[in-house]
């Protein structure tokens, strides 16, 4: 994942999950990463977009903030 790049974290995997959704609708590849502790449930998950793809992936999540 070297030029991948991270973007948006959270608590939530579901807002994790629908922030993903929403740049796959919006035709930017992204994956999510768990970092959260199995054990005591604590961490965020964070999503990643290649580097080539920040600008427009930050300007869909602007656009569309009123998600989180």
């Amino acid at each position: 994942m070297k030029d991948w790049i991270c973007i948006y974290t959270s608590q939530k995997m579901q807002e994790a999950e629908i922030i993903k959704g929403l740049l796959t609708f919006n035709e930017i590849n992204s994956v999510v990463i768990n970092k959260q502790d199995s054990s005591y449930m604590f961490g965020e998950f964070e999503v990643y977009v290649n580097s080539r793809d920040v600008e427009k992936a930050k300007s869909v999540l602007d656009e569309n903030k009123d998600l989180d």
